[in-house]
């Protein structure tokens, strides 16, 4: 039986304005991921233009951020609440959506602003990543719900406020919600050209703190034990493991320590990222890891501690995943866009989600581009365009008697 889906699609065309409104509305907020009032700012203004959805809101604290400092303490910081919203947990079909608050723009940072690049091109903080997609996610449920076919999907939408820092506190909530459903959308952005992520790699990120003897660095060098030498060895063994084993690039990228060049310094602190391709390379790492520790350690005066892991596995393409792709590929010629999908290095929470088993898209949002900095920007026109992307997968989903491939490996 074939379906007319078109009158509940040119809905959203009457969107458009409502949709740029709220995109602006949310990026003008600041939402730095330690900016737990302005994450929290955001999660009001979503509840608010949730609320013609008539889902049931719940408001979920999270557990502080751990934070290892200059001088090798952990110190915990406030992350905003998470916003879940569920409707008909009873329906034949459940659907996971998912989008952060967060922005990698902390409350001091110079990139506060939205302003027009062109008539099309919108500059700002977030509007991309993913505040625009916010509005997308939003709007294509609420041409789902007008539509003759809402009873059979019930969803389960989760706005959490760290995913620009691994999503370490709702990381819980996405496991949580992988046990109810059988699909997920989640709306980072796009490629430019309006193609989807499709494989990501797996990312860790990891602290060292290394602890020597201070000492008057003329009268009694010979007594000190320099942090800074001992991390520069560190270091320079964990780079050389670049090239070592395919996928697995690693990333020293921050080190700091040392003060009065007089003293021998006793304290040094450096952060690194992994990024892998399978599972299995998480173990590998982690060898050489305790190797390279357990070298410094045996240096007379030394030690050294590793803090963090592995936050997100990579993810692979099921092939229930492949088949949820094809549908959005399918959908998108039907709505006149060409849709492919394509491996990237980067992480989110479709990592997350796919490691509970669960299928699914991770860049349903707008098309955009230069996230992370002060030049990121969003098509406006994708707006209206990726939530008619979003609407027209869940009305087919929602009309499809099949439904057996969700479980396919």
């Amino acid at each position: 039986m074939t379906h007319d889906f078109t009158p509940w699609l040119a809905w959203l065309d009457e969107q458009h304005q409502q949709m740029l409104d709220g995109t602006l509305e949310l990026a003008e907020i600041n939402s730095g991921t330690l900016n737990h009032v302005g994450v929290n700012r955001v999660g009001e203004a979503l509840a608010r233009l949730c609320q013609p959805l008539g889902g049931e809101v719940e408001i979920i604290p999270v557990a502080p951020y751990q934070h290892l400092n200059s001088q090798g303490e952990l110190d915990q910081f406030p992350l905003g609440d998470a916003v879940r919203i569920r409707k008909r947990p009873e329906a034949p079909l459940q659907v996971f959506l998912c989008g952060h608050m967060d922005t990698v723009f902390a409350v001091d940072h110079p990139f506060q602003q939205v302003r027009w690049l062109d008539e099309d091109t919108l500059n700002g903080p977030g509007v991309a990543d993913l505040k625009g997609g916010l509005m997308v996610m939003i709007n294509a449920l609420m041409a789902l719900e007008r539509s003759p076919w809402a009873d059979q999907i019930g969803w389960e939408i989760l706005f959490n406020p760290d995913e620009e820092i691994g999503s370490p506190s709702s990381a819980a909530l996405i496991a949580d919600a992988a046990e109810r459903v059988h699909l997920g959308m989640i709306y980072e952005p796009s490629f430019p050209d309006g193609n989807l992520a499709g494989e990501r790699k797996g990312s860790g990120n990891f602290s060292v703190v290394v602890r020597g003897k201070a000492a008057h660095a003329g009268r009694e060098h010979h007594l000190g034990r320099n942090a800074i030498r001992a991390m520069a060895d560190f270091i320079a063994a964990l780079d050389d493991l670049n090239g070592q084993r395919e996928g697995v690039t690693i990333n020293p990228g921050f080190i700091e320590g040392g003060g009065a060049v007089n003293i021998v310094p006793d304290l040094c602190i450096s952060r690194f990222n992994i990024r892998l391709e399978r599972v299995e390379d998480e173990a590998w790492c982690q060898q050489h890891l305790d190797r390279l520790l357990a070298e410094i350690n045996d240096r007379d005066g030394i030690s050294i501690e590793l803090h963090g892991g592995f936050g997100r596995k990579p993810k692979k393409l099921s092939g229930a995943n492949q088949k949820l792709f094809e549908l959005a590929r399918d959908c998108g010629a039907e709505l006149g866009m060409s849709i492919a999908w394509l491996p990237t290095g980067g992480c989110c929470d479709g990592n997350n989600l796919a490691a509970a088993g669960i299928p699914n898209i991770d860049t349903l949002g707008v098309r955009g581009g230069k996230i992370h900095s002060a030049d990121e920007y969003m098509f406006v026109s994708s707006l209206t365009e990726r939530a008619k992307l979003s609407a027209l997968i869940l009305m087919k989903l929602a009309t499809s008697t099949d439904r057996g491939w969700l479980g396919e490996s």
